[in-house]
């Protein structure tokens, strides 16, 4: 399409050395993307740093190179955008090149450990229902309006987010739900958006293999209340002690959500059962199709945003008791012999706790639960045996299987899991380090009455072993199995 460079840079700060009276074709922080007529932004990446490919771009026929650091030798024909934050100035840039796709939508971001992807998704749902044409950006998929792409990630590039973001203004979308994550936030990903709603749910135990500390994963969420405007609302969870931390040096006007503490907007558990719970939201009680107080949480978060949305509350309390789960989110299947599996992205402690504690809440003293759990590779290994020593005292068996080992020997994934267990409990647990068979003994060991949970990859439709990421569907396995033992599902 093609913009003025002057257009892309405004409100940057900068040094341009060069011409600033050219036209940009596309902008681009991959080398590989570079065509003639094309900026390349210069970023330093987690594993590479564009600087090092400034010559090979140019060589390629890049006509602007916005970078940190310059070149010993500057072309003459070449523009050069001298900046102190690549990343930061990536996202604006971009922003610019698209007209601010961000302003001329209401953009909702939902960070936290865990429940964005069924926040973002629910309120994409909530808001279509309600008859406005809405954007989704989430981990299990990318909507615009009706129309699916393809997610690889949970909050996209910058270059990838705002593209999207403008796809949604020329489609005619109103709204835009995404998930932000804290590798986002860190890496400058958001630059560039305008935030009508920032959601926060929940601080817990993942990703320090990035962050290292819990401080700095703190420190990444919390940037993106920091830089909210006064016009924007910080909605956050009350019953997470971290809720009050991420709006400490908020502009935005702040409103809080919870269960079991004081809050703006309201939600009590009167019934929990494995098909729905019966909810009071504001001491209005509806009937609602997922399960559990994580879910009546994440649902609370998507009524309070609805309702600063401004949209009518019986319309939303409406709405609300005919959405579903979010696929693999606490999905369940049941047969007719009256086993149920339920599969669930739960790969954090917290969220494997929170799983666990809803089915032992719902499920009789007479019945079983068998665990089928792994943890992925390449990641925060600190995890690996309280996961282990949780599944084990809260589950009648377990079975520790692989995840997504990535790189790492499966095997001793399994026994750094195994190491969490205590001794007492080690009796119940086993390892079958291949998942589909490991699924297949769970199933097996169930009786009529039992549960078995098989947590970690939820929505998932692969398993990623040594680069390779190879076809798996927990669930599909789930139902492949029922009918081989002639198991008719409801």
């Amino acid at each position: 399409m093609g913009r003025k460079l002057e257009h892309i840079i405004q409100n940057i700060p900068c040094k341009v050395i060069g011409s600033r009276d050219i036209i940009i074709g596309k902008i681009a922080f991959d080398s590989r993307q570079i065509e003639p007529g094309d900026m390349f932004v210069a970023v330093r990446g987690t594993h590479v740093d564009g600087h090092k490919f400034i010559e090979n771009v140019i060589q390629n026929g890049a006509i602007a190179v916005l970078c940190e650091e310059l070149p010993d030798k500057l072309q003459q024909n070449i523009t050069f955008i001298h900046v102190d934050d690549s990343a930061q100035a990536l996202g604006l840039a971009v922003s610019n090149y698209y007209d601010n796709p961000s302003s001329q939508l209401k953009l909702i971001g939902v960070t936290g450990t865990n429940g964005k992807t069924s926040i973002a998704t629910l309120l994409y749902r909530l808001v279509t229902q309600l008859g406005q044409k809405s954007g989704l950006l989430s981990t299990v998929r990318n909507m615009i309006g009706e129309k699916e792409i393809a997610a690889t990630h949970t909050t996209p590039d910058a270059i990838a987010i705002q593209s999207m973001l403008k796809q949604m203004v020329d489609e005619g979308c109103t709204h835009a739900f995404m998930e932000v994550s804290s590798h986002a936030i860190d890496q400058k990903r958001i630059s560039g958006l305008e935030f009508n709603i920032a959601i926060f749910t929940n601080l817990t135990h993942d990703h320090l293999d990035y962050h290292k500390t819990f401080e700095a994963y703190l420190k990444a969420k919390k940037q993106l209340f920091d830089n909210l405007p006064q016009s924007a609302f910080a909605l956050v969870n009350s019953d997470d002690r971290n809720g009050k931390v991420m709006v400490q040096n908020t502009q935005a006007r702040v409103k809080t959500f919870g269960i079991r503490s004081i809050a703006d907007f309201k939600a009590k558990i009167i019934e929990n059962h494995f098909d729905g719970m019966l909810v009071s939201i504001d001491n209005r009680e509806l009937w609602i199709k997922l399960i559990g107080e994580f879910n009546a949480s994440n649902l609370l978060a998507v009524y309070a945003a609805a309702i600063l949305l401004g949209y009518p509350e019986d319309e939303i309390l409406r709405i609300l008791s005919t959405l579903r789960t979010v696929d693999g989110r606490f999905e369940y299947v049941r047969s007719n012999s009256g086993i149920t599996a339920i599969i669930d992205y739960a790969h954090t402690p917290d969220a494997l706790k929170n799983v666990l504690t809803t089915i032992n809440q719902i499920r009789s003293d007479m019945s079983q639960l068998i665990t089928v759990v792994g943890a992925g590779g390449d990641r925060d290994r600190t995890k690996r045996p309280v996961m282990g020593k949780l599944s084990a005292e809260m589950s009648n068996r377990v079975i520790l299987t692989s995840d997504n080992p990535r790189s790492e020997d499966p095997d001793t994934i399994i026994g750094e899991m195994m190491e969490g267990v205590d001794i007492a409990d080690r009796g119940k647990v086993l390892t079958i380090t291949d998942r589909r068979e490991a699924i297949k003994a769970a199933c097996i060991m169930a009786k009529p009455g039992d549960v078995v949970l098989i947590a970690g990859k939820g929505h998932e439709t692969y398993q990623e072993i040594k680069g390779v990421k190879n076809y798996f569907n927990d669930k599909q396995v789930v139902l492949e199995l029922f009918a081989v033992n002639k198991i008719d599902l409801q």
